[in-house]
């Protein structure tokens, strides 16, 4: 049985964050989550996923799974549990791996450093990802600036900005997201679909459908005038 709203535990936003900001990060958003709503994100067929925007199928290591379930199934059964010794997982080398693959196959343009792939893959990816690791595990590593560009806003003629982080940024910005993303998974309550594996505005549109279909017909529509444009 569901718990009513007012007894569901607090949110545990600002137990961890990365030591730099970036505006809207360049990062896949799908990782393997089908199965969608409460309980492990991971479960049932998430180990491969196969993003539309990528073309491509992704599968997570074994050990990284055993990682996000474990990570997962703590937070789920003790709501209040807190979460301090994280830092040793970012550097972990399958979650590194997995972070690059999951980066490389959204691929991008370079950050405010140039550096593409395909100049990392020419220099050795195995290297350049030990490097890295050592930069966290040391204590050293510093996110660089975000490239800003500008794109198109559909359906108007103004422009929306874009960040564009350098790949280590985003290697990094990943690794944290395979950390992270299990523990508050399990404080998202069921209606919420953005932002969240296995789920899209599509299965919005199909739970609202089925609202109306059964009698609801009142729709509260809200929007942030452009908040990324007056985020500081």
């Amino acid at each position: 049985m569901r718990r009513p709203a007012a007894e569901q535990p607090a949110t545990r936003e600002g137990r961890a964050g990365l030591g730099g900001k970036s505006e809207r990060p360049i990062l896949p958003k799908k990782l393997g989550n089908t199965g969608g709503g409460k309980g492990p994100w991971f479960k049932r067929n998430a180990r491969r996923s196969k993003g539309k925007e990528i073309g491509v199928s992704l599968t997570t290591p074994e050990s990284v799974w055993q990682l996000q379930e474990a990570l997962h199934a703590k937070a789920k059964s003790e709501p209040a549990c807190r979460f301090h010794a994280l830092h040793d997982k970012l550097y972990r080398k399958d979650v590194l791996r997995h972070a690059w693959r999951c980066c490389r196959a959204n691929g991008g343009a370079p950050g405010v450093d140039g550096v593409s792939f395909q100049q990392i893959e020419q220099g050795g990816v195995t290297g350049w990802l030990e490097e890295l690791a050592k930069e966290v595990q040391g204590k050293t590593y510093r996110p660089e600036a975000v490239r800003r560009v500008w794109i198109p806003k559909p359906g108007t003629d103004k422009q929306r900005p874009l960040g564009v982080p350098c790949i280590k940024d985003r290697v990094i910005q990943m690794a944290a997201v395979l950390v992270l993303e299990p523990i508050f998974e399990a404080d998202l309550p069921e209606e919420q679909y953005g932002y969240r594996h296995g789920r899209s505005a599509h299965d919005a549109i199909r739970t609202i459908h089925g609202l109306l279909n059964r009698g609801h017909r009142e729709v509260v529509d809200g929007d942030l005038s452009g908040y990324f444009v007056l985020l500081r």
